[in-house]
């Protein structure tokens, strides 16, 4: 499924795919429709500013608009991986992680990745939700 409003997948695969209840999110990025990147910046010299904390909590935005395409939300998921490009970032990241999950939420795996489909993200984050489908009116009878 692609998801309208939401930026445009870099390749050939949806936003997200569903598996019976089980729904798993591509992996996601900061990109906002307009392609540009939240939590990154360069000056006129092209001097980059790139902001962990403010791409975790895009990325997790971002998750959470896809997951909502789907009737669904941040509480349905059950597992997540995330992929920093440094460990040095892994303080921020889950400082901001921490701000929309405690020990309830989903498992999560974090690992370093050497580099990601573009020089501004330093984080991507898949994820799987359960999203129970309902039975149609007819199903019912």
């Amino acid at each position: 499924m692609i998801v309208p409003g939401a930026a445009p997948p870099r390749g050939r695969f949806p936003h997200l795919r569903r598996a019976g209840d089980l729904v798993f999110v591509s992996g996601t990025s900061s990109r906002r429709p307009d392609g540009g990147f939240t939590g990154a910046s360069a000056d006129p010299m092209g001097v980059t500013d790139l902001d962990i904390r403010a791409q975790t909590r895009a990325v997790l935005d971002n998750i959470a608009t896809v997951l909502d395409a789907a009737g669904g939300g941040l509480e349905d998921l059950v597992s997540v991986t995330a992929y920093l490009v440094s460990m040095n970032d892994f303080g921020g990241y889950n400082e901001v992680y921490a701000e929309y999950f405690d020990e309830t939420g989903p498992a999560r795996t974090t690992v370093a990745v050497h580099q990601l489909p573009h020089p501004h993200l330093l984080i991507e984050i898949s994820a799987v939700a359960h999203l129970p489908q309902h039975p149609s009116e007819e199903q019912q009878r």
